[in-house]
């Protein structure tokens, strides 16, 4: 019999109204053992074991919370009883926690996050079904290798490529070009595609002073000039197209270069890849200056890869975002 880890966070699958009030706040009160008898008769065959290893909304959770969780996960799969471990997460940060735990996680064995876009006392929640779905994958043998998921509505998609669409509809989450790893059909699992852009690391801690910083028009050169001299270790630029950012930025992102901090390009674009091709102040006087450019990374995936490449003491930044970015 297959022996699945349902590790929970909170969540909005885990979270009801405070009061009856049409206006009372949600909050993240459901444990897991209510959610695991919230299946019912769903997954006979199927050995379910509950660690409540916190309760908050995904929100609140910080790069060295998702960390903890990612080396939890791996403590679970270490265990020879254990065939693949569910995660019940908040959608917010749901795809940064996940591609973090595939970047440190060694086991080849599924790790399956899902969550629910509708509270757990709605009628027509939606999370019993997306947890009796990511149980199923996790006991899958075709899932083996296959990372770090993220499964709502049926379909399941890798770590790395997945983003949340909408605030709140509950297939919110796609993979844009790159598209879903397969389909839980009723109890039967279907993969369609193997990802190929994956590799684990070994960090021994978390770097947080990892910053973000996203181009409008017009931008100017003073919230990059701030977070680097605020103590930023590197910095992730979300510029416009193929990665160019406005000249004052440009010049700016130079000069923190050349003061040793990294910079890293990705696109506020939700497809395509990054690629070095304007001048004039553009994305090839960002490369001159030796920007490192993330391929078809968005800007909070590579924000998690530079936090965990940087905990691992990876001294080849290039090399990394070359070989994961696509």
């Amino acid at each position: 019999m297959p022996r699945i880890q349902l590790v929970t966070t909170g969540g909005t699958i885990a979270s009801r109204a405070e009061t009856a009030a049409a206006d009372a706040d949600v909050v993240a009160s459901v444990r897991g053992d209510a959610l695991r008898a919230g299946l019912h008769d769903k997954l006979e065959g199927i050995e379910i074991a509950v660690d409540d290893f916190c309760s908050v909304n995904s929100f609140s959770i910080d790069l060295p919370l998702a960390f903890a969780l990612a080396r939890r996960i791996d403590q679970h799969l270490a265990d020879p009883a254990c065939d693949g471990v569910v995660v019940t997460h908040g959608t917010d940060t749901m795809e940064e926690s996940a591609f973090l735990a595939d970047l440190v996680v060694a086991s080849p064995k599924p790790v399956v996050f899902t969550g629910a876009q509708r509270s757990a006392d709605a009628p027509d929640t939606d999370g019993p079904r997306n947890i009796a779905d990511a149980v199923r994958l996790a006991a899958c043998p075709d899932a083996v290798g296959l990372g770090s998921m993220i499964l709502f509505e049926g379909d399941f998609h890798a770590a790395r490529d997945v983003t949340k669409t909408h605030t709140a509809r509950t297939d919110t989450f796609r993979s844009g070009e790159h598209g879903k790893l397969g389909e839980v059909d009723g109890t039967i699992v279907r993969v369609h595609r193997r990802p190929t852009l994956r590799r684990t690391f070994a960090p021994t801690d978390i770097e947080t002073r990892v910053e973000l910083v996203r181009m409008a028009m017009g931008s100017s050169d003073r919230l990059l000039r701030f977070v680097a001299g605020d103590g930023a270790r590197a910095i992730v630029l979300e510029g416009f197209g193929r990665g160019n950012t406005p000249p004052i930025v440009t010049s700016a992102a130079a000069e923190i270069i050349a003061s040793g901090i990294p910079v890293i390009v990705t696109s506020r674009c939700p497809e395509g890849r990054v690629k070095p091709v304007y001048g004039n102040g553009g994305g090839r006087d960002l490369q001159r200056a030796g920007a490192i450019f993330a391929g078809d990374l968005s800007g909070t995936k590579a924000r998690i890869l530079l936090a965990v490449a940087l905990g691992s003491g990876e001294a080849d930044l290039e090399a990394v975002f070359g070989a994961l970015g696509g």
